[in-house]
């Protein structure tokens, strides 16, 4: 009998998820991707609005992360039109999802037929089928509406959750976290692209029943008007404090200086390295994982394709 590929599964949204799923892909594994369904911002805000639809924009780089096709496929599938009275700022993919979504009558279905179509090494899940929108509640009360206006308040957060209630993920998504090998909290906005799918009720639970192995990929820099001061700790308090104790086994940082000049990019933005609070995070119970994990040919700060999956697949 042969042994079966491990399981492992991303969970996250924005720019951090794609970059480990497109290392991840290269090794034996079946991979499973949870996907945030949440933004409101751009294309996929007004095609969310438009067409009562989720958000297509992290699902559509998540798709294009997995696929193995022609890269003038994946230029196409990634093309942002620039002009034009109602396309302007569409990306195609985005429309290509609305459209599978019309076609199939369903989101996921319609996910599923793209990935077909595009030769997706693995599965996509959206955290729900359904249009939900991210609020956030600020430590002095007041409630910020949609996941593109979270940051702009710039005030501390204390909490974020979904209308409408109750948020139902994909049955699907749940059964990939429980038969986990591996289970990995992608680099992303805290508040934004990370918590979306982990304050979806029964995911956080699937999280502290899951019988693999969960690593949360720290974010190397902090950001403003959403994480800014944070260490690591915090960072992994903040998901606790949503999902409870137990979500979290083990995290990857990155323990390497950053070149000033790249600070000096960042710190324009009010963005400074996260500093990682080892006691606290010893403390937590926490396994410790310390690599240099950002590709340094890059003037932006990025999680290196290659080290992260190397380092990923070396867990299991």
């Amino acid at each position: 009998m042969t042994k079966s590929n491990p399981n492992v599964v991303v969970i996250g949204g924005g720019t951090g998820m794609p970059v480990l799923l497109r290392g991840l892909k290269r090794y034996p594994l079946d991979l499973s991707a949870i996907v945030t369904v949440a933004d409101d911002g751009g294309s996929s805000g007004r095609l969310r609005t438009e067409m009562a639809m989720p958000a297509p924009g992290d699902i559509r780089n998540v798709i294009a992360a997995l696929s193995d096709v022609e890269p003038m496929l994946i230029e196409l599938f990634q093309h942002r039109f620039q002009n034009g009275n109602g396309l302007s700022g569409h990306s195609m993919g985005n429309l290509l999802l609305a459209a599978m979504t019309s076609v199939t009558g369903d989101f996921y279905n319609g996910i599923k037929e793209i990935s077909r179509v595009l030769n997706v090494k693995g599965k996509i899940f959206p955290i729900a089928n359904q249009n939900m929108e991210l609020h956030a509640e600020m430590e002095d009360g007041q409630i910020i509406v949609g996941e593109s206006n979270i940051p702009l308040a710039n005030k501390k957060i204390k909490r974020v959750f979904l209308k409408p209630e109750p948020v139902l993920p994909l049955p699907d998504a749940i059964t990939a976290v429980s038969e986990a090998d591996l289970i990995v909290i992608a680099p992303g906005s805290l508040y934004t692209s990370t918590l979306p799918n982990l304050i979806v009720p029964q995911i956080g639970d699937a999280l502290k029943r899951a019988k693999g192995k969960i690593v949360y990929v720290c974010n190397v820099m902090t950001q403003y008007g959403e994480t800014t001061d944070y260490t690591a700790a915090d960072h992994v308090q903040a998901i606790t404090r949503h999902v409870g104790d137990g979500c979290i086994h083990s995290i990857v940082v990155h323990n390497k200086p950053i070149k000033s000049d790249v600070r000096a990019v960042y710190a324009e933005e009010n963005a400074q390295p996260v500093e990682y609070d080892l006691a606290r995070l010893v403390n937590m119970g926490l396994e410790i994982i310390e690599a240099d994990i950002i590709d340094h040919n890059k003037t932006m700060l990025r999680h290196d394709t290659d080290k992260i999956a190397k380092l990923l697949y070396s867990l299991l």
